[in-house]
C-alpha cells in the first residue's frame, strides 16, 4: 500500500474540507480557462436536460453542439484531477457528480448555439408546424415549402409495430411505393397514429381506418415531398391531400397566413364541389378558408367569396379567367393538387394547367398528382413541375398504372340488342328497387345528353322517383339533383360521364349502363360510383353490337378483376391492337372482325 501526504491524509479525515478545496481549485482552473467557442451563457433551469449520457440523445445533436458537449467533458476531466489528488475513495461520487454537471452546462451551450444558429436540437425551427402535437418517435426532414424545411415525426406507437404488420398491411392493399430519396416512412395504419389533435380527427370518426392510398401518402406529405398517387376511383384521394394541406397552413404564423397559400385543380364542376365539400370539413374547425370557383354560374358572387381564401379549389378554365383579370394572386401558393390529371389533360386543359402551376410560387413548392391512370402525358407534366416525386401506386399488378376496375364490383355483361334495352332497363329497376332495397341508389347511365333526357322521362313514366344530371342542365338544377341523390330524396339518377369520374355518391348499391362509353377506361371510371370505401358494388352493362370493337379491352378489364366474361363477348372478338388517342388516351381496339364499310356511290 503506497504512502500518503500530510495533507492527503487531512483531507481523508475531513472529506467536507476535501470537497471545499475541489471546488476551489476548480474555480480557479475555469478562470484562467477561455470560455467555450460559443460563449454561452448558462439558461434557465426548465431548459436543462437531467443527462445526455444517452446515446440516441447524442446521436441527435448536430455536429457543432457535439464538439461542444466534448470539450465540456475534457474541462470537467481536467477540473476533477486536484480533487482526485486531494480525495478519498469516497469522493468518487463527487467526482462523478462534477462531471455530470459539466454535460449539463455543455448541453445547455450545445441549446443555445443551436438557437443562435435557428435551430432546436428538439427538431427543426421555421417549418411550418408540420410535426406540431405529434408523439415522440423517429423525425426525418423532408421537402421545403414557403414555410422552411419540414420535419415528419413519426408516431412512437407506429414506429413500435411490427415489421411483419406492416409487410402484412403493403400485401394486403397491393401497395407500392417508389421513393427516389429512400425515405423510410412507415404507412399510417390507424388515425391514431396521425399528427395533430382529435379536433383535425374528428373527420374520420365514422371511418375505421385509413384506405391505403391515405396511409401511405400521408407520412411523405407531412414530410413536404412532392407525391404522385395512382390509384382506383374511390379511393379517398381527397382526404389524402387535404389533411396535410390544412395541417400545413393552420400550422404557420398568423402573419404568414394571409393570401392563397394552395390550389386544387380538378376537371369537372362537380368534382370541384365534392372537394370543396370534403375540405371544409377539415378546414373550418382549423380556421382556414377554402372557396370553390368553377364555370357555369357568375363571376361576380364568386369573386366574392375569393376574400380572406386561403385554399382555392377549382377548375381550370375559370381559375385561369380569374388568373388573367388579376382577381387572383397565386403568387404566395406552394401547396398545389392536380386532380384527376389524366383526365384533365385528356379533356384538352393541359396548357391551362401549365399557366396555373406557372403561377404559383417558383421555389419552396409542394406539388401533388393523383390520376387513375399513368400515360406519357401525365409524366411528361410531373417532370416538369415536380421534384423527386415519392409514387404511391395501389392495386394488384399495376405498378405501371394501368386503369383496373375495383376487385369489389361484381360486373355483369350482357350482351343484347337496342330495342330490347328499354325493357330490360325497366326489369332491372324492378329487380333492385323492390321490398327492403326499395330506396337503394341506382346509377343510370347513358352517353348523350339527349339520350339521357330520354331516359329519366321514360323511367318517370314508369312510376319510378328519378332525377338526371348532364351538360344541357344549369348549373343549379345539376346541383340540385346531385344533392337529392346524396340524401337518398331521389334513388335513382340518369346522368351522363360528367358524373363518372371522381365523384363520391356514398351507398351506390348498383350502376347501370344503358349504352356503353367511348372508351373502356371511361367504363371503368363509371362503375367507380359503387363498392366505394371499401363497400361491394355491382354493375350491370348492357353491350350491343355497335360496341364490338370495344369488347376486348373490356375482356381484359374483366379479367384483370377476376369477374366471368359471357361467352357472347367473346364472339366479339378479343384485343389484337393497342392505339393511342390524343383525346381518349390508351384503348383497345379488335379490328379483325369488324364489319366492313358500306360502299357508298355519289351520282
Amino acid at each position: 500500500m503506497s504512502k500518503r501526504s500530510h495533507d492527503e491524509a487531512a483531507a481523508a479525515e475531513d472529506p467536507k474540507d476535501a470537497k471545499r478545496e475541489a471546488k476551489r481549485l476548480k474555480k480557479e482552473k475555469r478562470a484562467k480557462k477561455a470560455e467555450p467557442s460559443n460563449g454561452a451563457e448558462s439558461i434557465a433551469p426548465e431548459q436543462v436536460e437531467p443527462t445526455v449520457d444517452d446515446k440516441e440523445e447524442k446521436e441527435g445533436l448536430s455536429k457543432e453542439e457535439r464538439k461542444a458537449l466534448k470539450r465540456a467533458k475534457k474541462e470537467a476531466a481536467k477540473a476533477a484531477e486536484p480533487q482526485e489528488a486531494a480525495a478519498t475513495t469516497s469522493d468518487a461520487t463527487g467526482d462523478a457528480d462534477a462531471v455530470a454537471k459539466a454535460e449539463r452546462k455543455a448541453l445547455k451551450q450545445a441549446e443555445k448555439a443551436a438557437k443562435k444558429a435557428g435551430k432546436a436540437p428538439n427538431g427543426e425551427a421555421g417549418a411550418p408546424n408540420a410535426s406540431a402535437g405529434v408523439s415522440n418517435g423517429a423525425v426525418v426532414s423532408g421537402g421545403k415549402t414557403a414555410g422552411g424545411e419540414v420535419a415528419y415525426r413519426e408516431d412512437a406507437g407506429l414506429a413500435a409495430l411490427p415489421q411483419s404488420t406492416i409487410d402484412g398491411f403493403v400485401a394486403e392493399k397491393f401497395l407500392s411505393i417508389e421513393d427516389p430519396q429512400e425515405q423510410p416512412f412507415r404507412p399510417i395504419v390507424d388515425f391514431k397514429y396521425l399528427p395533430g389533435d382529435a379536433t383535425q380527427r374528428a373527420a374520420f370518426a365514422t371511418f375505421s381506418a385509413p384506405t391505403p392510398i391515405q396511409a401511405a401518402c400521408w407520412p411523405y406529405l407531412f414530410a413536404g415531398r412532392d407525391v404522385i398517387g395512382v390509384a382506383e376511383t374511390g379511393s379517398g384521394k381527397t382526404m389524402a391531400f387535404g389533411l396535410p394541406c390544412v395541417r400545413f397552413i393552420a400550422g404557420l404564423p398568423k402573419a404568414q397566413r394571409n393570401g392563397v397559400k394552395a390550389c386544387m385543380v380538378s376537371p369537372t364542376r362537380e368534382l370541384a364541389m365534392q372537394i370543396h365539400e370534403q375540405l371544409v370539413k377539415l378546414a373550418e374547425p382549423a380556421g382556414v378558408k377554402a372557396v370553390c370557383v368553377y364555370g357555369g354560374t357568375s363571376k361576380d358572387e364568386q369573386r366574392k367569396t375569393l376574400r380572406g381564401a386561403q385554399i382555392i379549389v377549382a377548375t381550370p378554365g375559370r381559375l385561369n379567367d380569374f388568373l388573367q383579370e388579376g382577381a387572383i394572386d397565386m403568387s404566395g401558393a406552394t401547396y398545389v393538387v392536380l386532380d384527376e390529371a389524366d383526365r384533365m389533360l385528356d379533356k384538352g386543359f393541359e396548357d391551362e394547367v401549365r399557366k396555373i402551376i406557372s403561377a404559383t410560387a417558383p421555389t419552396g413548392r409542394q406539388t401533388l398528382m393523383f390520376t387513375a391512370t399513368w400515360p406519357p402525358s401525365v409524366r411528361e407534366l410531373a417532370d416538369t413541375f415536380m421534384k423527386e416525386p415519392v409514387k404511391v401506386t395501389i392495386g394488384e399488378n399495376n405498378a405501371s398504372g394501368e386503369l383496373r376496375a375495383n376487385a369489389r364490383i361484381v360486373q355483369e355483361i350482357e350482351v343484347t340488342t337496342q330495342v330490347d334495352k328499354q325493357p330490360r332497363l325497366i326489369q332491372l329497376l324492378k329487380q333492385y328497387q323492390s321490398g327492403q332495397n326499395k330506396n337503394d341508389r341506382i346509377l343510370v347511365f347513358c352517353l348523350y345528353k339527349k339520350e339521357a333526357t330520354r331516359i329519366e322521362e321514360f323511367i318517370g313514366r314508369r312510376g319510378f322517383n328519378v332525377g338526371g344530371i348532364h351538360g344541357d342542365l344549369s348549373q343549379q338544377k345539376r346541383t340540385e339533383s346531385l344533392e337529392a341523390f346524396k340524401n337518398g330524396k331521389v334513388p335513382i339518377l340518369v346522368a351522363t360521364d360528367v358524373a363518372a369520374r371522381g365523384l363520391d355518391i356514398p351507398a351506390v348499391k348498383l350502376v347501370i349502363n344503358v349504352t356503353f362509353p367511348l372508351t373502356v377506361e371511361d367504363y371503368v371510371h363509371r362503375i367507380g360510383r359503387t363498392g366505394r370505401a371499401g363497400q361491394d358494388g355491382k354493375a350491370v352493362t348492357l353491350f350491343t353490337d355497335a360496341e364490338k370493337h370495344l369488347a376486348g379491352g373490356l375482356i381484359n378489364v374483366l379479367k384483370a378483376a377476376n369477374q366471368a366474361v359471357p361467352e357472347e363477348l367473346m364472339k366479339f372478338g378479343t384485343t389484337v391492337k393497342k392505339k393511342g388517342h390524343e383525346a381518349y388516351g390508351a384503348f383497345y381496339k379488335d379490328t379483325a372482325d369488324m364489319k366492313k364499310a358500306t360502299k357508298i356511290t355519289f351520282d
